[in-house]
């Protein structure tokens, strides 16, 4: 007979509550076992004492009869120092998804887009400002335009003074 030593849920919706058990692993996670061998409370703190307690030495005989630990036992167990502590392996936990890397991907061709862009007007500008050395300077009419438009405007002024 293959024995587990795991978790069975008890507790109400959204409160869980879990009994460690000693059962044969074919039988679901909520039925039948052949011996509870501890409680865990996901809801009280980390560092609470009462957040897991186990029968150390039943834990113990049934390792020694070839229980296998899930994982998340294993885990109490190697907190609780019975087990030795192993590696575990997960190469993908950290990686985004393919969305998140899509958004990622996006984000830096707009950047990338922004600093060539800005180059652009900078090598822009530069070009203008020799342009701007390099050219003859012209002496341009400024001054007399003004002038001819401040006497266009005042002749309608006048009229309308003549007028009155």
């Amino acid at each position: 007979m293959a024995t587990k030593i795991r978790l069975a849920r008890g507790g109400s919706k959204k409160r869980p509550f879990y009994r460690v058990v000693a059962a044969d692993s074919r039988m679901p996670r909520d039925g039948r076992f052949i011996e509870k061998l501890g409680t865990y409370n996901p809801l009280l703190p980390k560092d609470s004492e009462e957040r897991v307690k186990l029968d150390m030495e039943r834990v113990q005989h049934w390792l020694s009869q070839g229980a296998k630990p899930t994982d998340r036992v294993a885990r109490m167990l190697e907190a609780a120092g019975t087990l030795p502590k192993s590696e575990r392996s997960n190469p993908k936990r950290g990686t985004p998804g393919k969305k998140a890397q899509d958004r990622v991907e996006e984000k830096a061709a707009k950047a990338e887009a922004a600093v060539e862009a800005a180059k652009e007007a900078e090598e822009a500008a530069k070009a203008a400002a020799e342009e701007a050395k390099n050219a003859p300077a012209e002496e341009a009419p400024a001054e007399e335009a003004p002038a001819e438009e401040a006497a266009a405007e005042e002749a309608p002024a006048e009229d309308a003074a003549k007028a009155e």
